[in-house]
């Protein structure tokens, strides 16, 4: 697609984000942490809305008209984020509250059909806490061993480290699609090829991949693939969980409660099929209204033209910022999600996100939720700009200006 016509579309598409018309300190509002959240467009908004309003009613629980609709749309929109994913089946796709409580749900339930104590787990450097601490907590009640894949010195995974790690020992790999602190992306293929030849599972993090760019589970032959819905322009609290169907149905349930049984008695209790299984509760179904919104709104733009978008948007941002005397880029992989971490020498990162803050601009700063990445580097924290759809090349002109302001105040 022309470079102009992608110009043009986004502007237009930035109109659908009333937030973004806001202002923060009496500026025109810069947002640059899609990467910790992004802002919801109008139709999202309005879906969430019209369920309380015109639809409201509980799923699964009655035959009166609110709750029959209710349930058919919960379910329908279950049919779209499995094709959004491209998952074989609807019931390969279980609600979650988010990509957090994903990863802890496989943790405890492939931990307690599948690990031994002596078997081992892999994860690497780049985590996010949330793909690390549920990993330690089941190895540690599991008694297996955690391990960790090496990176480079620009951020990217040393496959190699990854073969030497894989044993017969070996159950699951957890690994993220798109780190969250560097914006690197991984080789999910052919590290899914690696591990299955070890004879092993593959979970992917892929809570900042799935906005940006388009995803197969299929094709990527991941057994576990998580996603979060405030991430992909959907409201906070629903997040999806895909798992193979055959692991899925040998895995116990992470919670007991209403929907997740078939049968109940005092002497015992039979379990529901997928994807009731994993769902106790009652569950989140105005944000269920909403991921669905958002699904539908990331679908109707096409994944490949976000992707090419944002793509421009970081080489841009990542040009024009190396030319900043004194900043330093952390994370240089060949290839890169839309994030940018930097430092400036002599400026802490809060500091410089404080002040950015006061010209309107929002950048994230600190470790990121990913300590042992900010360890590996010595740092302890970095300044973090990350882009959504609706960002655009003024928006980076501005941050740099802002960006320079701060910077001469400090000098």
């Amino acid at each position: 697609m022309d470079f102009a016509d992608l110009v043009r579309d986004f502007a237009v598409l930035r109109e659908d984000f009333p937030m973004l018309k806001q202002k923060m300190h009496g500026k025109p509002l810069i947002y640059l942490d899609s990467a910790a959240t992004s802002q919801k467009p109008q139709c999202v908004i309005d879906a969430i809305t019209n369920f309380y309003t015109q639809h409201y009613g509980t799923v699964h629980r009655a035959i009166y008209e609110l709750s029959l609709h209710a349930t058919k749309e919960y379910q329908e929109v279950r049919k779209r984020a499995a094709k959004f994913l491209n998952a074989a089946l609807p019931e390969e796709i279980i609600y979650t509250r988010g990509t957090t409580e994903s990863i802890n749900l496989v943790a405890f339930s492939f931990g307690k059909a599948f690990v031994q104590a002596g078997d081992e787990v892999i994860i690497t450097e780049m985590e996010h806490h949330s793909n690390i601490v549920p990993w330690q907590m089941m190895c540690e009640a599991r008694g297996a061993v955690l391990k960790v894949v090496q990176i480079n010195a620009q951020g990217e995974l040393l496959l190699d480290s990854l073969a030497k790690l894989l044993t017969k020992k070996t159950k699951i790999v957890a690994v993220a699609h798109v780190a969250n602190s560097i914006g690197t992306i991984n080789p999910i293929k052919e590290i899914a090829r690696m591990v299955h030849q070890a004879d092993a599972k593959l979970l992917v993090d892929g809570a900042q991949a799935a906005p940006h760019i388009p995803i197969d589970v299929q094709d990527l032959d991941a057994d576990f693939y998580v996603v979060s819905g405030h991430k992909i322009y959907g409201p906070t609290g629903i997040g999806l969980l895909y798992g193979k169907k055959a692991l899925l149905d040998a895995m116990p349930p992470y919670q007991g409660g209403g929907d997740m049984i078939e049968t109940v008695t005092f002497a015992k209790t039979t379990y529901n099929t997928l994807p009731m299984k994993f769902e106790a509760g009652t569950p989140m179904i105005a944000e269920v209204y909403g991921i669905g919104a958002a699904i539908d709104y990331l679908e109707k733009i096409g994944l490949e033209k976000i992707q090419h978008w944002e793509h421009e948007l970081l080489l841009y941002a990542t040009q024009v910022m190396q030319q900043i005397n004194g900043l330093h880029i952390i994370g240089t992989a060949a290839s890169k999600g839309s994030i940018i971490s930097f430092n400036v020498e002599g400026i802490h990162p809060l500091d410089l996100g404080t002040m950015l803050d006061l010209k309107g601009v929002a950048l994230r700063t600190g470790q990121h939720c990913a300590q042992p990445i900010m360890q590996h580097f010595k740092i302890g924290g970095t300044a973090r700009i990350s882009f959504g759809l609706y960002n655009s090349k003024e928006d980076v002109d501005a941050f740099i200006v802002a960006l320079k302001d701060v910077i001469k105040v400090f000098r």
